[in-house]
Formats: C-alpha cells, structure tokens, sequence
C-alpha cells in the first residue's frame, strides 16, 4: 500500500507519520487489495485550533473517504481509522452476500 501524507500549512513530525503509517496498516486485516491512502492533515489556527484529518483509501472499484475533526491530530486520526474499519467491513459483507448469491 502507497501512502502519501499531506501537511497544509505546518510541516508533520516524523511521529506523526509514524503514527499514520502503523494505523493503515492495521486496515489491512479487513481488506488485503488496499492500493493507495492519502492522507491530508490539516487545521484552522495556530492556537486553540481544530485539526482535520482526511483519509482516502483506493480499493479496486471503490474509493472510500472519512474525515473527522478533533483538537489532537492523532485523535482525528484514530476516529478516521474507525470509520474506515466500517466502511471496509460493511464492503467486505456486501461482497461475501454477493458470492453466496
């Protein structure tokens, strides 16, 4: 899986990438033919600012997003991972009942 990280207005430590990285990985026990996942990282203030983490994930045939908002870049994040988890079980479902059919 390609990964490419976007930082808008603030260069991203490397922790933080790493950070990215090990949670990807981790969706790859719900779908092996992930190809791609861009993630843009952005926020609105320097101080007391919300920050937005925007992940892309590129399936064959599909394409599947989440964004979330919170005050801490790893929590937003986290809560994109989840949403992404769901996104890959409800498509992992629909293809199961699909060759059961």
């Amino acid at each position: 899986m390609n990964v490419s990280i976007t930082a808008r207005k603030f260069k991203a430590h490397d922790s933080l990438k790493d950070h990215i990285k090990k949670e990807l990985s981790s969706l790859r026990k719900y779908n092996d033919d992930i190809t791609r996942a861009d993630v843009i990282l952005s926020y609105q203030n320097h101080r007391d600012s919300i920050k937005t983490a925007e992940i892309t994930l590129h399936v064959p045939g599909q394409t599947l997003n989440a964004t979330d908002n919170s005050d801490d870049f790893k929590k937003s994040i986290n809560s994109s991972i989840e949403k992404l988890t769901r996104q890959l079980k409800t498509l992992k479902s629909k293809r199961v009942s699909y060759r059961n059919d």
